[in-house]
């Protein structure tokens, strides 16, 4: 009995040794110990749009310029019921999509985020002028099943739920006006304010007046953006302004310092950052 017991044992600590070994080729990884000090590469969620077309942007997101984890089609064709995105680059690896950025304190959010490409054209000329592609819902679909999943696995905060143009203000604009922040938010992936808090921190005040330049500065740099905090309104502050406000009240991206802006950015902190 004894023996038998000594030979069950033996099996069992080989089959544990055998199962935790990774054969490298010049040598063995032994796996079966992990450490509790060490987090995920995976700190924040960045959306852009291609502006090109969905063959044009897998050629040039394979070439060796620029690269991104996901590519949403604007299409997604669906297989067993559910839609295709393209994986690019594995989530572990490092992708070319963000650039110069900062966001929250962290800067080359290439090596600290997973990048999400839109198949969607951008700025476009309408009958009317100037206008932006809409973005379908079919995209908008996959890409909530694709964020939701993303932010679940890694557990990325809301606030770090970011834009292009969020991260790389002053060079970027993607992923536009059109992009469904509202709509991801309410399927659990963001930001968003609540519409009584910005109508108390409005005041009473129209929605337009302006509003000090320095203490909206101040709002947005603790929030995330790269912004000064000296309370001129030059044009580099006007563009993360704008930046602001294309993600968070799409309707008016001016950049202008106005009092809506001031409660929009009141409201965020009070909710995500007390």
């Amino acid at each position: 009995m004894l023996s038998r017991l000594t030979a069950l044992i033996c099996a069992c600590a080989l089959t544990a040794c055998t199962t935790t070994m990774i054969d490298r080729g010049t040598y063995l990884a032994d796996t079966q110990y992990h450490a509790k000090g060490a987090d995920s590469r995976v700190r924040f969620l960045v959306m852009h749009y291609t502006e090109i077309d969905e063959a044009k942007s897998l050629s040039v997101l394979t070439g060796d310029q620029v690269s991104v984890h996901y590519v949403v089609p604007d299409a997604p064709r669906i297989e067993r019921g559910e839609p295709v995105v393209y994986q690019l680059v594995p989530e572990d690896q490092r992708a070319w999509h963000a650039g110069l950025s900062y966001w929250q304190g962290a800067t080359e959010l290439n090596a600290s985020s997973i990048g999400i490409e839109n198949v969607n054209l951008g700025p476009i000329d309408t009958p009317s002028g100037r206008g932006w592609q809409p973005y379908p819902r079919a995209q908008i679909d996959a890409l909530i099943e694709l964020s939701r999943d993303i932010v679940t696995r890694y557990r990325i905060p809301p606030t770090r739920v970011v834009g292009h143009s969020d991260i790389a203000p002053q060079r970027k604009i993607d992923p536009g006006p059109l992009f469904p922040w509202h709509t991801l938010y309410q399927a659990g992936i963001g930001a968003w304010p609540d519409d009584a808090t910005v109508a108390a921190h409005l005041a009473g005040r129209a929605p337009k007046a302006p509003t000090d330049v320095r203490a909206l500065q101040e709002k947005l740099k603790r929030y995330g953006y790269d912004v000064a905090t000296d309370g001129v309104l030059d044009e580099k502050t006007r563009r993360v302004f704008g930046a602001f406000q294309m993600h968070f009240r799409p309707s008016d991206y001016a950049g202008d310092a106005d009092a809506e802006s001031d409660a929009i950015a009141s409201a965020l902190i009070d909710k995500y950052l007390p």
